[in-house]
This record gives structure tokens, sequence and C-alpha cells, in this order.
């Protein structure tokens, strides 16, 4: 609590009084000859900015935002590309920059989170990496390999560089300490800043990574041929889906020893997947069939292909509620074809012709040197102070979460042999029941709200939403625990996740808290007091 107080005062505390020019010939004269502002615009208190339906990837423009300054620059990256970026600077700052993510394959500005990060105070950037595409588009990428630089790193370090520079030179003082926020896509952009400019941030908090984009992309398109043709006698129709959902929540639930409706550890249940085959008389509407249950079992494996070559985990018990996505379509989402066809420059590609020489061919190119797997580099961003914070939930169905805990253990590998514990500068959360970046499973009704990337936007698509609402301080608010940690050195060993009652009306209170505990430690039953309430709990090691 004390670190999230001293942070909304040391906001409030910043001088009106100082003569801010929000001119683009003011601004214009920070940047290099590359560089040039689109657009330099007041927002009055309360207002709203963005671009709307021209945004295609965040058409949503953020609302009752603070008195502010709306910034737009243009980039020229290489003769053949160039990115643009937003910045948002507050009237009221805080002297800290904080650089907001992206999602899948998107090119746009993430207006949205900006307008959530702004509401702290920070001076608040996205970048559009590149061009302007949905987050499931990546035809933009066909023969550009300048534009896939940008994407993969260089748009998000280049927007941060000069972004800084305009903050100083509006405010006309330094940046105190600088942060970065973003789930999926946007994940891997701050995993990939860590390593590759580790000077860029003191604090990068990264929700679901999609860091291993040669094997996630490519494993999107295994796992979406499981389940098809829609004619075939093994295809599952997504109306047995809530089927399985529920017979994984009846045999899981109680798991950790208590029934509450929540998996909190899907490693820890023993399913029993014969419980979903259909008898002599059933009713297939309501069980699964010898062949459908063949396809569950594949669901529910790793993929292993040549050599029995560990390629990518499998989809957790519990993600059921999302496996519409990449399992309910007669083709894998585009977000696997894509790949091939328009990173890897084969635009021909069948998916049926998929094997594993596609996951060679994208590990040799790994197309705009995205992926980001130099676990050894993270020494750097360690060495000069950088602290990160890595979560990732158990009901993720686009990004397996275990993704997420196989980096981390790569990262203890790479850096075994370092003195300093890997906790002093990198802790890591698996929230239960959370699905991929925000929300959760309706029968679960799991506590997920931490203040993580693109989470604000699920209030009211994010008017005026930021931080936690009611609970706007370090222990609730990953963000803020951030801060603390980086700045009064207050490691992080649990965050409060809330889950409301109503997400589009907030009056209705707050439906569960629960503590969210730094691996390897996991949230348990005090056995005493109300299981909603975040003090019948306790993080305890108990592997």
């Amino acid at each position: 609590m004390k670190a999230g107080i001293v942070f909304l005062q040391a906001v409030a505390s910043v001088s009106a009084a100082q003569a801010l020019d929000c001119s683009i010939k003011t601004l214009q004269s920070a940047l290099p000859a590359n560089a040039t502002v689109l657009a330099a615009d007041l927002v009055p208190e309360n207002g709203t900015y963005g671009q709307g339906a021209a945004d295609i990837a965040y058409p949503t423009n953020p609302t009752s935002l603070p008195a502010l300054c709306a910034v737009t620059v243009n980039v020229t990256s290489s003769s053949t590309s160039s990115f643009i970026f937003g910045l948002f600077l507050p009237t009221q700052w805080n002297d800290r920059f904080l650089a907001l993510g992206n999602g899948g394959f998107a090119g746009g500005i993430n207006w949205l989170d900006m307008g959530s990060g702004v509401g702290y105070g920070f001076a608040s950037m996205s970048t559009d990496t590149g061009h302007n595409s949905t987050s499931g588009d990546g035809s933009w990428a066909l023969d550009k390999p300048e534009k896939l630089t940008d994407w993969g790193w260089r748009a998000m370090h280049g927007s941060v560089v000069l972004a800084k520079e305009l903050t100083k030179t509006y405010y006309g003082s330094e940046i105190k300490y600088s942060y970065y926020s973003g789930c999926s896509t946007g994940g891997r952009q701050g995993l990939k800043s860590a390593q590759k400019f580790p000077d860029d941030f003191d604090g990068v908090l990264v929700g679901a990574p999609a860091w291993w984009t040669t094997h996630l992309q490519t494993w999107t398109i295994k796992v979406g041929t499981y389940n098809v043709p829609a004619t075939a006698a093994h295809h599952i129709p997504t109306t047995l889906f809530p089927v399985i959902a529920a017979e994984v929540l009846k045999q899981c639930d109680g798991a950790d020893g208590l029934k509450d409706s929540i998996i909190t550890d899907p490693r820890r249940c023993a399913f029993n997947r014969e419980a979903l085959l259909c008898g002599g008389h059933s009713n297939s509407s309501s069980c699964l069939t010898p062949a459908q249950l063949t396809t569950l079992d594949r669901i529910y494996a790793d993929y292993t292909d040549v050599n029995q070559t560990f390629v990518a985990p499998a989809l957790s018990l519990g993600s059921e509620s999302q496996w519409f996505v990449l399992l309910g379509n007669d083709a894998p989402n585009a977000l696997g074809p894509d790949y091939v066809k328009y990173f890897l420059q084969e635009p021909s590609f069948d998916w049926h012709n998929f094997d594993y020489s596609v996951v060679q061919r994208a590990e040799a190119v790994d197309p705009g040197d995205a992926t980001a797997d130099d676990f050894a580099a993270l020494a750097d961003f360690a060495d000069k102070g950088g602290k990160l914070l890595h979560y990732h939930g158990w009901a993720d169905a686009l990004i397996p979460t275990r993704f997420s805990t196989h980096f981390h253990s790569q990262v203890q590998r790479a850096l075994s042999a370092r003195d300093a514990p890997l906790e002093d500068w990198y802790r890591f959360f698996l929230i239960p029941g959370m699905q991929h970046c925000s929300g959760t499973p309706e029968d679960m009704a799991a506590p997920w709200y931490i203040g993580g990337a693109n989470q604000a936007g699920e209030f009211n698509a994010g008017a005026g939403a930021r931080g936690v609402p009611g609970c706007t301080d370090a222990k609730h608010d990953a963000l803020l625990a951030l801060v603390a940690w980086v700045e009064q050195g207050q490691a992080v060993d649990q965050i409060v996740a809330t889950k409301f009652v109503d997400e589009t009306n907030l009056e209705k209170g707050v439906k569960r808290q629960r503590p969210i505990c730094a691996w390897p430690k996991e949230a348990t039953y005090t056995g005493e007091g109300d299981v909603n309430s975040v003090e019948s709990w306790e993080c305890k090691k108990l592997y």
C-alpha cells in the first residue's frame, strides 16, 4: 500500500505552472532528420483522443483523459520502411516514461493502453510497428524485410528513444524512470527490448509473451490441424467445448484440496478423459466418441516431432473456453499460415502440407529477428538494475501457459553461473483461471485483474479506466508493484488479483480477490475464513 501512495503523491506534486509548449515546431526541434512530427494536439481534461476506425488494430479511443499533449511522429527506418508512434504528455507528469506493447501481427498505435498509462501520470507511448493491420493479418510482410525488422524490434526501440527525447524537451527535465507494459506480442516486445536494449527500461512488465515466435506460430498451424475438417469423424464441434470444460472443472477443481470453481494448477490434476466417452446410447451432444477422444489426446499433448524433438507445449486443462480461437474453424487460425506465407515468404504455402521442415525453416530465418530467446543477454539488463515482472494465465488458449514456464526455466539455465539469485531481478507469476492477457471462464470466475497490459480495456472499452479501480496501490496493481520494486527496492512476492462482479459495471463491486504468488510459491487456503477474501490465503512453496 505504501508504495502506491508514494507513487500517486508524486503525480500530484508536479507543478502545473511550468510552460508546456505543445507545438509541432518546438517538438520537432528535438528530433533527428528522419523523424517528423505529424500532429501535436492539446487534449482538455476528460477529453478523448485517437484515430478511431482508421487505426484498425485499436479502433477504440480512450476517454476521460487527463489534460495532455498528444503527439504523433513518423520515423523513416530505411529506404523502404517507416513507423509511427503516438505519445501522451500529461500536464500533471510523474517524471516517468511508459511504453505500451501491441498484439499479434497488429500494426497500429495502442491509444487505449496509452490512455490507461497516462492516467497514472506517465508520459505514455505506443508504436504502430511500421504498418496498419489487424492482429491476425500478416499480409503486409510479404516482400517487406525492412517492415519485418520494424515489427520484430526496431520500431519499438526507435520509438522509445525518440519519445524520450520529446518527453525531456516538452517538460524541460530528465526522465527519472522508464517502464514497459505489454501482453502477448507486447510481452515479446518487452522481453526483446530487455535482451537487445537493456538500457531502454528500468522495469518491464510482460504478460503471456509470444516470445518463441518461430515455434508459437508454427504450433498454431499444428494444433489447428488436429480438429479439421469439420466433416471428419474425429472433429470435435465447438458445441462440445463447454462439455469438455465442465468435465475438466469437475475433476480438477479440488486438485488443490479446495472446491472453489478454480483450477489452481492444472498440472496437479490427474484428468480421466474416458469420463467423456459416449456409452452405447449416450447423447452425442454431451459426450465424445473414441475418435474425438483421440483428438482431445492430441490437444492436451506437447508437440514433439522428428527424433522426439520438443517443439511446443500443449494447451492446459482449463483453457477450453478459448479453444474456439485456434480450434473452432475449418482451418488453422491465420496467425499460423500467414506467418509462413508472408513472414517466411512462401505465399503459396498450403497448411495441409505442414510438417517439421516448416519449423526448421522458421528457426533458420526468424523473420524480423523477432524471437526473444537470447536468455543470457538478460544478464546485462539485470546488471544495470533492471527488474522484470512476468505473468501468464493458466486458462490461456492462444499461447499455452507453459511457453512461459519454459522461458523461465531457460533463463534459469542460461544464468545459473551468476552469483546473484534470479529472483533478485526476475519474478514470475502464474494466474489460475486467467485467459489470454485478461478475462476468465464464466464458470470459474477466477480473480484475474492485476492492472496488466490490455486489461483496462475490459472496463467499458477503457472509458477512463486505469490501474485497478478501488485498489490503486502496489499490493493490487502489477505496474505499481513494479514501480515500487524498481524505485524502493520492494521485491514483489505477491499481487492481489481481483474479479469484479461485472466488468462493465464496477459499481456492483468485487466478487473475489486472491493473492497471485511469485514462482515457485502458490496461493494456498489457510483453512479458515471466506475463500473469496484475500486474507484467507497465503503463499507457500509446494514443490
